[in-house]
């Protein structure tokens, strides 16, 4: 990535543009390689469910793959043996194979073409039960079911929310051609909710997560649409003179922020999610863009140049004197504030290489996350553990996820494509 990849969002299609052309198109799942996990991980025993031969697919493999893939757990095998979700199991036998926690199961067949999913979760060192769930499934929910497992398994032994129910929005470019992607977490069970020969740039979820923003070149200009993923529908919400670039979503979901250049250069303004309401946050020397709305709604972060270099700043959402946040280096761009508002993920240049940093917004402690060279779009998982970006590897763009730490490090990549700007979707619940 050339510096001026990390120019400001407004300017990111004409790198677009400039993409190599590639043969491919760019439908494949996005496959995933694990190349960094937690120095100290859960022992937990995930064996196959009771009766689980009895669906097309299988649940338990999606949740061992699911906890397996966030490096804070490792598996202990039990073979084919099921632990029945009816009969409590030999929990210091467990113990004493390695495993700290246990998940039985059984499946029952409904007899509409429908099965129901039972399971209870154990503590093999208290020797007690922390919890379990009944489901109704279709065979085709297989993926989702072990999601939703796997994220009952994740907050009962770590205390945070898991995040393998959420969803991810990407755009692929393959040949002359651009696919806003959806896929589960996992980058598995893709679909592609828009395709153009234009680009299409800066997706934000909505915190319903059932709407995307977006801005897309199809009219031979930026203009900023919301598109809700069940309906297809689509709405312009800013097609103004000049750039309509950089949306993202208030907190209540009912306003977004966007940069526009109306006016003149870069700057950022607030408008209704309908695009009615539009109204300047502030007026700046400088180019405004990539605005993120801290978890509370009271701020705005964005990036800035007036100061001479581009930094991060922040404004209160209403309006008001704007605060500078990163003081180290000379570049820091597109700020992603955490759910919790603790930290702020963010790309600096280090040394000449663009990567991934985050900050502690308590202290102003940064740590520099990843060791590649051309990161960018950073997005937070909803629970705050692990951050999306995308990167280079190979002379092509894929995305990568890194956890707060640093220590659990993914690469997801769709064979012979580019996959860049991707935005994590909210927790449902």
């Amino acid at each position: 990535m050339s510096a001026m990849k990390m120019l400001p969002a407004p300017f990111r299609p004409l790198v677009g543009a400039a993409l190599a052309a590639l043969s491919l198109l760019a439908h494949a799942q996005l496959s995933i390689e694990i190349t960094g996990a937690g120095a100290s991980r859960f022992p937990v025993a995930i064996p196959v469910f009771e009766n689980e031969g009895s669906l097309p697919r299988a649940v338990t493999d999606v949740v061992r793959a699911d906890l397996e893939r966030s490096g804070l757990f490792s598996l202990i095998d039990l073979g084919l043996t099921p632990l029945p979700v009816t009969v409590t199991p030999d929990l210091p036998g467990l113990r004493g194979r390695g495993a700290d926690a246990a998940l039985a199961g059984s499946i029952y067949p409904q007899g509409d073409g429908r099965f129901e999913v039972r399971f209870r979760l154990f503590d093999t060192q208290k020797l007690n039960e922390l919890g379990g769930l009944t489901m109704r499934m279709a065979p085709a929910q297989n993926r989702a079911i072990g999601h939703k497992i796997a994220d009952f398994v994740y907050e009962k032994l770590t205390g945070q929310p898991g995040y393998f129910s959420t969803r991810i929005a990407y755009v692929v470019k393959s040949g002359s051609r651009y696919e806003l992607q959806i896929a589960d977490a996992d980058g598995q069970n893709s679909a592609t909710a828009l395709a153009s020969r234009e680009p299409i740039i800066s997706p934000a979820w909505a915190p319903d997560g059932q709407r995307l923003a977006y801005v897309s070149f199809e009219s031979k200009k930026p203009v900023i649409y919301v598109h809700t993923l069940a309906t297809g529908q689509r709405q312009v919400v800013a097609n103004f003179k000049g750039s309509n670039s950089a949306p993202t979503w208030s907190p209540d979901g009912q306003r977004l922020a966007v940069v526009l250049t109306k006016d003149g250069q870069s700057q950022l303004y607030v408008l209704n999610a309908d695009g009615s309401g539009v109204r300047r946050l502030a007026t700046s020397s400088g180019i405004d863009t990539e605005p993120a709305w801290s978890p509370d709604g009271e701020w705005i972060y964005f990036t800035s140049d007036r100061g001479g270099s581009p930094q991060i700043y922040r404004s209160p959402a209403n309006g008001g004197s704007a605060q500078r946040v990163t003081f180290e280096g000379s570049y820091n761009v597109t700020p992603r504030p955490a759910a919790d508002g603790s930290s702020l993920a963010f790309i600096t240049r280090n040394n000449g290489r663009f990567q991934v940093a985050i900050m502690d917004l308590a202290t102003r402690q940064t740590t520099i996350l990843t060791d590649s060279t051309r990161d960018e779009s950073p997005s937070f998982a909803p629970n705050g553990r692990m951050i999306l970006y995308a990167t280079e590897s190979g002379g092509r763009g894929v995305l990568a996820a890194v956890s707060s730490d640093g220590r659990v490090k993914q690469r997801l990549s769709v064979q012979a494509a580019d996959v860049r700007e991707p935005a994590w979707g909210p927790l449902l619940r």
